[in-house]
């Protein structure tokens, strides 16, 4: 039986690729990655932080590393691919529904860049793309797979009917390196400290963002997010939360020596600043890692 190792985004165009696959009576296997900038089942984070930092092949409309991050999924594949024995990798890939990553001749680029070519294939845009050495060995019956491109997601949907899909993801507001606030603070991270970790990536997701030289401050913005700002404290962090009044945690981490006296007076006014209200005897507690 041939056998397929589909790169799983559990989005719509992942999910149709896996029946068509099985249609052709082919077993898949999927694999979903995962870093600190989004969530997956095989961690690659140490590696993706690395092209994030670095890119070799740029940057979208943010910090966003499409081409390079692509590619190292590719090169993920593969591996697993060889080490167990895969006839092929498919994906959900459209021809030029994303203008930086997924034009045609991009695919081409990452799929040879990859050392795939002709063990890659794209289910919804085969037919517009070069016939792989899998097709042309009969693994897979080409007339059966399509000739999609585009953003419109008009002939997916009714695919998915077709195939009986009642319930599926609809697309989401993508990476979160294509967002701007976001990418905005990591940027100003990666300057103050080019070796920042997944943590650091991480903790700037988890409220409202400030930095002063080279400290960085994080505010939460309800109580949820406050416990969950305890679970990221490392070594040297300075964590304050109000004692007998409503108010937001604040995370205090300093790229350089130790949070001095000054900055941790900082992180207290930034906690008042957004608190509703405050009793002239307030209470500020302080946790130091």
């Amino acid at each position: 039986m041939t056998k397929a190792l589909l790169l799983y985004s559990k989005g719509l165009d992942s999910i149709l690729v896996l029946k068509i696959l099985e249609e052709q009576n082919i077993k898949v296997k999927t694999i979903n990655f995962g870093t600190c900038f989004f969530d997956g089942e095989i961690d690659i984070g140490e590696d993706h932080l690395k092209i994030v930092k670095e890119p070799k092949y740029g940057r979208g409309v943010g910090m966003n590393p499409c081409r390079d991050c692509h590619l190292l999924m590719l090169k993920k594949a593969k591996e697993i691919m060889e080490k167990e024995g895969y006839d092929f990798i498919a994906t959900g890939e459209v021809v030029s529904q994303r203008p930086f990553s997924q034009k045609k001749d991009q695919l081409l680029f990452l799929e040879k860049e990859a050392d795939l070519e002709g063990y890659l294939l794209r289910p919804l845009s085969a037919k517009l793309l070069p016939e792989t050495i899998v097709e042309k060995k009969g693994l897979v019956d080409r007339s059966k797979l399509y000739d999609i491109s585009g953003k419109n997601r008009k002939r997916q949907l009714e695919l998915a009917k077709e195939f009986g899909l009642k319930e599926f993801p609809m697309p989401a507001g993508g990476c979160i390196l294509t967002d701007k606030e976001y990418s905005k603070n990591l940027k100003q991270l990666l300057d103050i400290n080019p070796n920042f970790s997944q943590n650091d990536a991480k903790v700037l997701r988890k409220g409202r963002v400030f930095f002063e030289g080279k400290t960085l401050f994080i505010i939460s913005r309800d109580e949820k997010e406050g416990e969950e700002l305890k679970t990221f404290l490392i070594k040297k962090d300075v964590y304050l939360e109000p004692e007998n009044f409503p108010g937001p945690s604040v995370l205090i981490r300093s790229f350089t020596e130790n949070v001095s006296s000054d900055i941790i007076e900082k992180g207290k006014d930034l906690l008042i600043k957004y608190s509703k209200k405050i009793p002239k005897d307030f209470k500020i507690l302080k946790y130091e890692k």
